[in-house]
């Protein structure tokens, strides 16, 4: 089954990711991937991530699909305008790739090219909406595309511990009428916020995968509490990685335990290894996934 037919079909969805290289080896993301064959459903990958210069999405996901994985190619906005952003779109068809994910993206001056010129010729929801089109078989302006439509499978992220959270919801809202299919969620550490944010959006009939990512060290949680809006490590949570002496162990231990707790509220888990993708393996063993 495709992973669009998986999520017809209602099965409880694991997504991992991968952020290509910065360089041309691509060795090492290949091996990684082999590490998760089986045992997910399809690898996200990631565009440009945190502004920073990297081999392209679309060539791994074409790498990916050649190896038989199923991958799923994120697409920003930040980068690409209109025109770039359609060609691109309909060359990740051309190379069978079925799977897309939506963001507006995270702005240049996080990156390590600060002085680069943000595009943002459109935000996400307005991008799905042109997928929407092209799935159609017209571009954006109305022209009909030659020959056979493309077809995806198109989901979006939201953020559910944004404070307030009802703009998210807006956004979710308006995503959903874009063509959104399914969500993946920022990363979530308290349940609690994020049970409130699943009674706010009962709703919505939608695929929710709730996002884990997995803590390397106490500093980098008290960094996602200060800098990363929505985000929200609790201080048990940092007492914890602060205390042990083994942290990718430690680290594979709450991620585990969270997802436990996350399964039966939502649609799927996506599994954000920030660089720890040999870990992923542990994380979907240990939590019964």
């Amino acid at each position: 089954m495709t992973f669009k037919e998986k999520l017809q079909a209602g099965k409880f969805l694991v997504t991992s990711e991968i952020g290509p290289p910065k360089g041309i080896e691509t060795k090492v993301f290949l091996e990684d991937a082999e590490l998760i064959r089986g045992r997910v459903d399809a690898i996200n990958v990631t565009d440009l991530q945190s502004s920073v210069m990297r081999l392209g999405s679309l060539a791994v996901c074409s790498l990916l699909k050649q190896k038989g994985f199923e991958p799923i190619f994120q697409v920003t906005c930040r980068d690409r305008n209109r025109l770039a952003l359609q060609s691109d779109i309909l060359s990740a068809a051309a190379l069978g790739i079925e799977n897309l994910l939506i963001l507006t993206g995270d702005h240049t001056t996080m990156g390590d090219h600060p002085e680069a010129k943000p595009v943002f010729d459109l935000d996400s929801a307005q991008l799905l909406e042109v997928v929407r089109q092209l799935q159609a078989g017209t571009d954006m302006k109305g022209n009909k595309l030659e020959g056979a439509a493309p077809k995806f499978c198109v989901g979006a992220v939201v953020n559910p511990g944004a404070d307030p959270v009802e703009p998210q919801i807006l956004k979710m809202e308006k995503k959903i009428a874009a063509g959104a299919e399914f969500f993946q969620t920022q990363a979530i550490y308290d349940i609690k916020v994020f049970e409130n944010f699943l009674s706010k959006i009962k709703h919505l009939k939608t695929t929710i995968l709730g996002g884990i990512v997995l803590l390397k060290s106490a500093g980098m949680a008290k960094y996602m509490n200060a800098n990363v809006a929505g985000v929200f490590v609790p201080d048990n949570l940092i007492k914890e990685m602060q205390e042990t002496k083994d942290k990718q162990a430690r680290s594979v231990e709450i991620a585990a335990r969270l997802i436990k707790e996350l399964k039966p509220m939502c649609s799927g888990i996506h599994i954000m290894p920030i660089g720890w993708d040999k870990v992923v393996p542990r994380v979907i063993e240990a939590s019964g996934l």
